[in-house]
């Protein structure tokens, strides 16, 4: 392992005033894990997050990026990308429920509300049913905002770790947004 991944992937010092240690990504396998068992997070868009998918993704629907024409549609306001959300729940059963060695294998969504700047929306995972003939699991998704409301529901079937995963977790870059002069491109 190079030095600058063993930066990335280890996020405590030897100085006092060092950040704590977080802990390590670690799945639950097949057998580990119960029906009805659940994992959670929460999260709150920003702008930022807004711009970044918009980047990440090329979608640049007005709806999103735009705040004059955001202002006039039906929500009056600049609302998050669907997927953003739905992104959420790809968190989940990536480093939590099932975790690290997950295969994704379907995904349902019902977008119920529009997610605003500023909205905090809390994620969760539960697992509806297991298939021990295949390794999958059926988990019941749902993202609710700070006011209780639904804003996406559905269900994803996942193809379980059978063997046990633990790693340093990854410390993601900095990324820095720059906006372009008009007429550059």
């Amino acid at each position: 392992m190079g030095a600058e991944e063993k930066n990335r992937t280890a996020s405590a010092s030897t100085r006092d005033d060092a950040p704590a240690v977080e802990p390590p990504i670690e799945n639950r396998t097949f057998d580990e894990i119960e029906v009805g068992e659940s994992a959670g997070l929460e999260r709150t868009l920003s702008w930022r997050d807004v711009e970044l998918f918009a980047v990440m993704s090329g979608d640049i629907n007005p709806a999103h990026v735009d705040e004059e024409y955001a202002r006039s549609d039906r929500f009056h306001g600049i609302v998050a990308h669907g997927m953003w959300g739905a992104s959420l729940i790809s968190t989940l059963l990536g480093t939590q429920l099932p975790g690290p060695g997950t295969i994704y294998l379907e995904q349902t969504l019902c977008f119920r509300r529009p997610i605003t700047i500023g909205d905090t929306i809390s994620v969760s995972v539960a697992v509806a049913s297991k298939d021990q003939t295949h390794h999958r699991v059926v988990l019941d998704c749902r993202c609710v905002n700070h006011r209780g409301e639904t804003v996406i529901d559905g269900t994803a079937m996942v193809l379980a770790p059978t063997e046990k995963v633990r790693r340093p977790r990854f410390v993601l870059p900095e990324v820095s947004l720059h906006e372009r002069g008009a007429g550059s491109g």
